[in-house]
């Protein structure tokens, strides 16, 4: 079992920036890929970006793409998003989550899951 906790969540001004941080822990703790989505209310999870752990190769949504980026930090077992040029349609609970099987863009391939942290951007 893989144990996430994500930080660096808050209120932020539009055309700001926050970086969020997932750390991983857990036995063995060994995913090809990690994976952040965000879910604003009344709307479903969707998927914000993912990456391989091992050559650290990145996919991004297009709503997010050039302004986000993911990373990782493979001796601390970390994970990062550096979200910048924040808009309020951003405001979300992002979440971090390890991949078990299947395509990196759907929620039904991640096994384990952060608390989520919330991210708030004001016009």
């Amino acid at each position: 079992q893989v144990q996430l906790v994500e930080s660096g969540g808050g209120l932020v001004q539009a055309r700001g920036s926050l970086r969020l941080s997932c750390a991983a822990s857990g036995r063995a703790f060994s995913r090809a890929f990690m994976g952040w989505f965000r879910q604003a209310p009344g709307k479903e999870r969707e998927f914000v970006a993912a990456i391989s752990w091992s050559v650290g190769s990145t996919s991004y949504a297009d709503s997010v793409k050039g302004r986000f980026t993911v990373s990782r930090d493979k001796a601390k077992n970390t994970m990062y998003l550096q979200m910048n040029s924040l808009k309020p349609e951003d405001t979300a609970v992002y979440y971090c989550a390890a991949l078990n099987s299947g395509s990196v863009y759907y929620t039904g391939s991640y096994d384990s899951w952060g608390q989520g942290t919330q991210v708030t951007v004001s016009s």
